[in-house]
């Protein structure tokens, strides 16, 4: 095998893409900001019409989604980051809904082409491999199906393992870039939050297998489980607070029945902790989405436990998180995969963890959702829900038990009005439930 590199421009590397092609871009702080420059003033000069881009959630800016570059570049994500929801909740850039661990699905099974996949990686070891390091996701099913591949090669990429590897036969062109990764990093839980977190962690027991995202509220829940053990980390991604956890021993995967002893991930986002963290690092695996977040596989360790947030609830339990009425906010993501995975897991628990009140003082407990809001998470599927004043199970309830159970852990302010909208709806049966309860 021929492990030479001969690099070109970024210019020249994207000119090989033509109008009308669909291209896949790595994701999160993956993305290969290098090129998307020069793809993006190839469209500003008029070179490109109608080419289809495609990602999931991405850091840093995002300029084929301008509206001045309507005509040249469509927009059609996988999830709405926060760089991307101003365009396409005007209508300039599309959403896919899709769950995140059916986004591989999109092109191994041909439904989206791949002409050109844009990936960021690690520079090659001895054997000519490299790394995709933060984000394996759904880039290494555009990679396997995609016409042409451009590798940016980035010695800033950690060396991960896991599906993580390509060889350099694997890729037609490469650009070479010295750019850090974009860190995240994310505010001290509030008093709010670390209320939240205290509940959550009060429902998790040693041993168990955590999914949790990135931000205030999976970061409060870390801090409250210095004291658990042998927990397991089976996840869809992760951030800075599982580091003091596996320094302390806590996280050691010791329980788990599958990659035991490993840390399981499809892509990350923290501060170059977490990067350095996982270079060349064999305890942990950051692999394909189509695996991290199959359902089946989930539910295969024991006591998964499984926190997500969400944007607002009904009182039956129906769940949206992907957007605010008729505006989308993020998307499906990979809560329903992990929902139903840690239902299925022996010992599991799907938890739904997020503030009574929204920030402008809305209760996110509320009658009935939003007219046009989606529901992500069915009543079905809904087990435990998490505020700041508490946490009930909603599964096994009734309509009427349900609507009690979520009022009381709703704010204060708003538990008069929720009882009057689920007397209501649910009638006299819904007061007999009330007064059984001695409430």
């Amino acid at each position: 095998m021929n492990n030479t590199i001969t690099f070109t421009t970024p210019e020249e590397a994207v000119k090989v893409i033509k109008s009308g092609d669909h291209v896949h871009l790595s994701s999160v702080a993956s993305v290969p900001q290098i090129l998307v420059r020069a793809m993006t003033a190839r469209g500003a000069a008029g070179e490109l019409k109608d080419v289809y881009i495609h990602h999931l959630h991405t850091e840093g800016a995002a300029p084929y989604a301008a509206p001045e570059l309507e005509g040249a570049f469509q927009l059609n994500s996988f999830f709405v980051g926060s760089n991307v929801r101003n365009v396409t909740q005007q209508g300039y850039a599309g959403y896919i809904p899709v769950f995140l661990s059916e986004t591989q699905r999109l092109y191994r099974d041909h439904i989206l082409p791949c002409n050109v996949a844009m990936i960021q990686v690690s520079p090659p070891d001895k054997h000519g491999y490299v790394s995709l390091g933060t984000s394996v996701d759904a880039t290494l099913a555009a990679v396997e199906c995609a016409e042409t591949v451009i590798a940016v090669i980035n010695r800033h990429v950690p060396r991960s393992f896991g599906d993580s590897f390509l060889h350099l036969s694997q890729i037609d062109l490469f650009v070479e870039d010295d750019t850090p990764l974009i860190e995240g990093h994310f505010a001290e839980p509030n008093e709010i939050e670390i209320a939240i977190g205290k509940n959550c962690a009060a429902l998790i027991e040693d041993g168990a297998c955590l999914q949790m995202g990135i931000g205030a509220i999976p970061n409060a829940v870390l801090s409250q489980l210095g004291d658990h053990k042998n927990l397991g980390v089976h996840t869809e991604m992760f951030a800075d607070g599982v580091l003091p956890l596996v320094e302390k021993g806590v996280i050691n995967g010791a329980n788990k029945k599958i990659d035991k002893g490993k840390i399981v991930s499809t892509f990350l986002m923290g501060s170059k902790a977490v990067y350095d963290f996982i270079d060349d690092n064999p305890g942990v695996l950051m692999k394909d989405v189509g695996y991290t977040n199959d359902p089946f596989i989930i539910a295969q360790n024991p006591k998964v436990t499984a926190i997500n947030s969400a944007l607002q609830i009904d009182l039956t339990g129906q769940i949206c998180a992907d957007s605010l009425g008729t505006r989308f906010y993020s998307g499906v993501g990979g809560q329903v995969d992990f929902v139903y995975g840690a239902s299925r897991s022996e010992g599991g628990i799907a938890i739904i963890a997020m503030p009574s009140m929204t920030n402008k003082g809305i209760s996110k407990i509320a009658p009935i959702l939003t007219p046009g809001a989606g529901v992500v998470t069915t009543r079905a599927h809904a087990h435990w829900v998490v505020t700041e004043h508490g946490a009930v199970n909603l599964y096994g309830k009734t309509l009427q038990e349900r609507a009690l159970a979520l009022i009381s852990i709703a704010d204060p302010s708003c538990q008069e009005e929720l009882d009057r909208a689920a007397f209501e709806r649910f009638g006299p049966h819904h007061q007999y439930i009330k007064a059984s309860c001695g409430m």
